[in-house]
């Protein structure tokens, strides 16, 4: 299928065109250019010389623009723009094709199996041609062009700031074979991989490896780093918050692609350039794609708030930076949502901090306050009799930390951006000790599905000014009606608007 293009006379090309000649970064990523004069697409925010307009082309996807014939710009690097990510509750179709999106993007969604339309088609419950259909009606592109362009440009980007090796980067990016990995470059870019170096690369130390990655003006780094610094578990993350000072890291275990590593990462905002600094340790070099993956959804670099804000801003104007912070780990976050329930966040911290001391697996790191592991899945699946109550955990929540553990540990239950979010919810509410509030904050955090609601959330119900209403979760929910699809940052935006002193989750 030939990609789609706008036409350039377009009401909607005109505003493209002024982002473009504005250099605008709330559009970065939004769309891409295709410069029929030199063959190359570039990001909103590139600072070449501004080309003619009747030479650009513009496209949604830079797999639209891929397809179209365009190479990548060297310069701006359009493997570092936040990704495109829109929902619609009206259109099923739209929500259908974003899915299929998410899985092609989610790695771990995948294991040790090679992606495909069939399967893809298999996961979302219908046939391989109504894949293909909704995929191409969205996107412009088919599912397999749209994740060829995400491995191709992953690859660019450890070509450009690593010195991994080409097999390593062939292999880690989804290419079964270093040939076959030569070939794609080679008929997509017309340049061999080697050619995409950078002077300065990385080289292999124990400072690690640096990436940077993309995000969309305005975000609100402070209260982002704030949420976090307050459910801290000390050992296993560090939060800086000051003026010259934006830093999240933490220890990692990660599996993919039927690999354990484990290792630290280090992310350090630059606000002026509206980018991540990641830092990542060597060990952790085997599975990069992955933490990249899972740091853009844990800071939430992807959100547009264009978009969001459209429908929020007049309910919360002073709240349009806000993101909704995530996880790097599903199952921890799954742990913690436990700890928090009907309790503060203070005393969620201190039930987790005391599961880490007793569990948590010691790690080497550059960084004094990061030396420990939350513990692995297989290890709480374990701590039966009193090991959790001795460390104050009532057996309820007992009963849910160890069926949480051991259903991820069996892998009857993923807990990331790629699962069925609905089939995740229910199977989630199905283990001891987990009701509707424990997985919808699951689903808003771990599932990064952007229109989860907690309606129980007493915190919430204050927020909202529920909370003398005869049934105030009723009252929240048909409250944030208006508010889908994106409810999860409606939460996040109630919840900041508190005091210091509320109740709300961990």
């Amino acid at each position: 299928m030939q990609a789609m293009s706008l036409d350039t006379q377009t009401p909607q090309a005109d505003t493209y065109y002024l982002a473009l000649t504005a250099r605008d970064a709330r559009f970065d990523g939004c769309f891409f250019i295709g410069v029929t004069s030199t063959g190359i697409y570039c990001r909103p925010v590139c600072k070449v010389r501004t080309p003619k307009r009747e030479n650009c082309r513009f496209y949604t996807h830079a797999a639209q623009a891929e397809s179209a014939g365009f190479r990548p710009c060297l310069r701006c690097r359009p493997e570092l723009a936040p990704y495109s990510l829109t929902w619609s509750t009206q259109d099923a179709s739209t929500i259908l094709a974003q899915q299929a999106a998410r899985l092609l993007d989610e790695s771990q969604g995948w294991g040790e199996a090679a992606p495909s339309v069939q399967k893809l088609a298999q996961k979302l419950g219908v046939t391989d041609r109504h894949v293909r259909r909704i995929f191409e009606a969205q996107f412009g592109v088919t599912p397999m062009q749209y994740l060829q362009t995400r491995r191709l440009l992953t690859a660019k980007q450890l070509l450009a700031d690593t010195n991994l090796p080409i097999t390593q980067i062939a292999l880690i990016s989804g290419y079964a074979s270093v040939r076959r990995f030569n070939a794609a470059f080679a008929q997509h870019y017309k340049l061999n991989p080697t050619q995409l170096r950078r002077d300065g690369a990385n080289q292999t130390s124990g400072d690690g490896t640096l990436v940077r990655l993309g995000y969309r003006p305005p975000y609100d780094v402070h209260a982002m780093l704030a949420f976090l610094k307050t459910r801290r578990i000390n050992d296993v993350e560090f939060v800086a918050n000051t003026a010259d000072d934006l830093r999240v890291g933490r220890t990692l275990r990660l599996e993919a692609n039927g690999n354990i590593a484990s290792g630290w990462i280090m992310s350090s905002f630059d606000p002026v350039q509206h980018q991540v600094l990641l830092r990542v340790s060597d060990s952790l070099r085997s599975v990069l794609p992955a933490v990249i993956s899972k740091l853009r959804a844990a800071l939430d670099l992807d959100a547009n708030p264009q978009t969001i804000n459209a429908v929020l801003h007049d309910s919360f104007p002073n709240d349009d930076g806000l993101r909704v912070p995530g996880t790097m780990d599903g199952y921890e976050l799954a742990v913690r949502a436990v700890l928090g329930q009907q309790i503060t966040v203070a005393a969620a911290r201190t039930l987790a901090q005391r599961i880490v001391d007793k569990f948590g697996e010691p790690i080497e790191t550059p960084y004094p306050e990061m030396t420990r592991l939350f513990p692995a899945p297989a290890v709480l699946a374990q701590a039966e009799g009193d090991a959790l109550g001795q460390l104050g955990i009532v057996k309820q929540r007992q009963a849910a930390i160890v069926g949480i553990a051991r259903a991820v540990a069996e892998k009857r239950i993923a807990l990331h951006s790629g699962v069925d979010v609905p089939a995740t919810i229910e199977a989630l509410k199905e283990l001891p000790g987990i009701g509707d509030w424990t997985a919808q904050y699951i689903a808003m955090r771990a599932l990064r599905w952007p229109d989860a609601f907690p309606a129980g959330d007493i915190a919430l119900h204050k927020a909202l000014n529920v909370k003398e209403e005869k049934n105030p979760t009723r009252a929240a929910e048909a409250a944030s009606q208006i508010w889908k699809p994106w409810r999860s940052y409606a939460v996040i935006r109630a919840w900041n608007g508190l005091s210091a002193t509320k109740k709300e989750p961990s």
